[in-house]
């Protein structure tokens, strides 16, 4: 029996200890031991991206935001989407998540982070959409955290309402769209954006392409124009 080996930890600004793991031919991240992701349940992040960028193929000079680095599916997928000129940033909180793409992950999805079209922050994705100028985004995805329900960082719940709808919104050009990974469905927070004035749908997702139910929920929302 293959062991489950620690290769690195670090702690987020919240002290909640983050490791990384490798077992077999596959790597899980936990926080303070229980289990985040793995790269053995990666179908939803490449829904997210899909559902964000599907309409983006064909569209020059394109701006996608994605919060959360993750082990890079979502990211994979984005570059497959979008075109040669398309500018594709990604804000990671943890600096450590960084380096272990690209130091362990290599053979994963750690190389796309030297493609030419990918620029990398390291900061709160909040502060990176704040900051945007209005009307710059076409798409802005979001897999930070667990969903809605906050597990890793409490700042994190802001992106989730009011005041993360507001600065979306203005980051977002006009028929812009963000999508919202969540680790289980949540009406109220579809309400919520409904009410913030996105057209909004739920879509389900599964964890891994042979599952048999779809666990985990992809909220879809447009910029109305």
């Amino acid at each position: 029996m293959k062991p489950f080996l620690q290769l690195a930890q670090a702690l987020t600004p919240e002290g909640a200890e983050l490791t990384l793991h490798a077992h077999d031919t596959h790597f899980y991240l936990r926080v303070n031991r229980q289990p985040l992701m793995g790269t053995n349940a990666s179908e939803s992040e490449k829904v997210l991206a899909q559902l964000a960028c599907e309409r983006l193929c064909n569209k020059a000079d394109t701006r996608v935001l994605i919060g959360g680095l993750g082990f890079g599916f979502t990211l994979r997928r984005v570059l497959e989407l979008v075109g040669a000129a398309a500018c594709v940033q990604v804000a990671e909180l943890l600096p450590e998540v960084v380096t272990w793409n690209r130091e362990f992950l290599s053979a994963v999805n750690g190389l796309l982070l030297a493609d030419s079209r990918v620029e990398v922050f390291v900061e709160d994705v909040f502060q990176v959409i704040s900051r945007a100028p209005a009307a710059h985004y076409d798409a802005i995805l979001l897999d930070v955290d667990n969903g809605p329900i906050a597990m890793v960082q409490d700042g994190n719940a802001r992106l989730y309402q009011a005041q993360g709808f507001d600065a979306i919104t203005r980051a977002l050009k006009p028929g812009g769209r963000v999508t919202f990974w969540s680790a289980s469905t949540d009406h109220a927070f579809a309400k919520r954006l409904g009410k913030a004035g996105f057209k909004v749908e739920t879509v389900a997702a599964k964890a891994y392409a042979q599952a048999k139910r779809r666990s985990h929920t992809i909220f879809v929302a447009d910029r109305k124009n």
